[in-house]
């Protein structure tokens, strides 16, 4: 049954702006293998309004999923008739998003009437352009904004590229908000793209890895998607592209990159979450980078920053196979989150995105180690859970801090191991 969906879908159109109001999140607890497929079996359930924000994957594995008020108590049944434990993390959804977007509307407000930028707020996409207008203007010798193409809504998708000169130098790539409802993760890169730009010719290291290597920031890899969180569905994940035969919207761009794409992990329905799109790279924020990578050719690093789970991943996702370089990466990530963990005691994980978290195939860091960038990860920032994906404001900076620690390190590690040949 696709009725509710379809239902919902109308109900957004309609009044412009989906609202939550009595949904709650549940955090499930799988005690046995035949709970997994009970709970997998749930995730393919159209016939009620759920939305997994952690997949059921194996035991022990802790799974979140909003339920929307109407199917609360279907829901509850079916997981007390299977002897299922959970227990209720956010009692009502739209009060944490009420209470988010106040504290947005005052930071705007305030910027409005001549505040600084507020790096311990969310933003909108058009403040964060206009915030790096900014930082270009600040900072003209170091810092440069590039157009690499258009969104499929047709909004101008930037990259700050921070480099001292030369051409064609070793170059690491960061991009963040791939998924349009993890806030912290755009968030995370503003005050990471901030943070390069002030402490160069401060921080030694810093300062010596800009003068032999330049870094690549996407800080709104999905702006079509974030665009729409903000002004009709807050827990929209997905691209905002057309589907052919269908009424629902967008693709995953992270299951859509030419690394077993179609494999474990994604869905053939264009009304999944996990939809990976008609063809690998069909999504045109992907196409857009995809294209820079290989006419820049001299990548050593690709760092892709999501949100949540406090994990720190290296390929790969479409397989559980380990690659060649897993004990270096292993290495590498193990030093990245005990840096982190140094400032304020936050625990990562450490492992292959397969193994630690779920099977997912398509996947931005898969592509980029299969085409020859041995250093790529991908974060999953705070937290590990009690918020999800509505962390809270005051959070961001204390985020942002410690990723910078990790970041930092995988970055100087790149600088200090060259490599020159593919693996």
């Amino acid at each position: 049954m696709k009725v509710l969906a379809l239902l919902l879908l109308l109900v957004v159109s309609a009044l412009g702006k989906r609202v939550f109001n009595g949904d709650q999140v549940l955090r499930v607890h799988l005690e046995a293998e035949e709970q997994v497929q009970v709970l997998q079996a749930l995730e393919n359930e159209q016939a009620w309004d759920v939305d997994f924000w952690l997949h059921p994957v194996s035991v022990g594995r802790p799974v979140e999923v909003r339920v929307g008020q109407a199917s609360l108590s279907g829901v509850k049944d079916y997981l007390q008739t299977h002897n299922i434990r959970f227990f209720v993390i956010i009692n009502d959804l739209q009060e944490l998003l009420d209470e988010q977007e106040a504290e947005m509307k005052e930071s705007e407000a305030l910027q409005r009437s001549g505040s600084e930028y507020n790096f311990g707020s969310y933003q909108r996409l058009e403040a964060i352009y206009n915030w790096m207008d900014t930082l270009v203007a600040e900072n003209p010798k170091l810092v440069t904004k590039v157009l690499i193409g258009s969104s499929y809504e047709n909004r101008p998708m930037y990259v700050l590229k921070f480099s001292t000169g030369g051409t064609n130098r070793p170059a690491i790539w960061i991009d963040t908000g791939i998924h349009a409802r993890e806030w912290v993760s755009p968030a995370t890169g503003v005050w990471t793209a901030n943070k390069i730009a002030v402490d160069y010719g401060k921080d030694a290291s810093l300062t010596s890895l800009l003068n032999t290597m330049d870094i690549y920031m996407l800080l709104l890899a999905n702006p079509d998607g974030y665009s729409y969180t903000h002004d009709n569905d807050r827990m929209w994940r997905k691209t905002r592209s057309r589907s052919p035969g269908s009424s629902c919207r967008g693709a995953d761009p992270n299951r859509n990159w030419d690394s077993g794409f179609g494999g474990p992990g994604t869905s053939g329905n264009p009304c999944s979450d996990l939809y990976r799109g008609p063809s690998a790279n069909s999504e045109v924020e992907v196409s857009n980078v995809v294209n820079l990578i290989k006419a820049h050719g001299n990548f050593k690093s690709f760092i892709s920053v999501h949100a949540y789970s406090q994990l720190l991943m290296y390929p790969h996702g479409y397989t559980c196979k380990d690659i060649p370089d897993m004990a270096e990466l292993d290495t590498v990530g193990q030093a990245a989150v005990k840096k982190l963990a140094s400032l304020y005691g936050t625990r990562y994980e450490v492992g292959s995105i397969c193994k630690i978290i779920y099977p997912a195939s398509g996947g931005s860091i898969d592509w980029a180690y299969d085409t020859g960038i041995k250093y790529s990860f991908a974060f999953e920032l705070r937290d590990t859970g009690l918020s999800g994906f509505l962390l809270p404001a005051n959070q961001i900076i204390p985020t942002a801090s410690e990723t910078w620690l990790a970041l930092k390190h995988i970055m100087e590690y790149v600088r200090d191991n060259p490599y020159y040949t593919q693996h």
